[in-house]
């Protein structure tokens, strides 16, 4: 099997400037790289939970592109600095984005991520066809 690089037309910016895929393709799993909450417009909200719809939006447009659907992650890990009350509102807005077939999931605390302002990270891997 060959691996293909799944680049969606509003990331082929970054993939260019920054050499990485948003997602590896390899058979039918998908490996999803980090997805921040930073918007179309390159802008930072300075609330978690506005950056985690953010970045789970960005998850499923990545999956999308690359033939899959947020049910069918099997594995989620999010970075988050420390935030009040941070687990509850990156669960809040997780729920409305899976709502069945539950992935495994790992929460890590970090005490900084790649730019300033940044709160939350999610990387994800997933098998095409294994959420339905």
């Amino acid at each position: 099997m060959k691996k293909e690089a799944i680049v969606p037309e509003r990331m082929k910016a970054n993939y260019e400037r920054y050499h990485y895929a948003p997602a590896i393709k390899v058979g039918n799993t998908v490996w999803v790289s980090g997805q921040v909450g930073i918007s179309d417009k390159g802008e930072i909200p300075a609330s978690l939970e506005e950056q985690a719809h953010i970045a789970f939006q960005r998850l499923q447009y990545v999956l999308e592109a690359a033939g899959a659907s947020i049910d069918d992650v099997v594995e989620l890990v999010t970075y988050h600095v420390d935030f009040p009350n941070g687990a509850q509102v990156i669960t809040s807005v997780k729920d409305q984005y899976m709502q069945r077939n539950y992935p495994a999931w790992t929460g890590i605390g970090v005490t900084s991520l790649l730019l300033p302002g940044l709160l939350l990270e999610i990387k994800a891997v997933a098998v095409i066809g294994s959420g339905t």
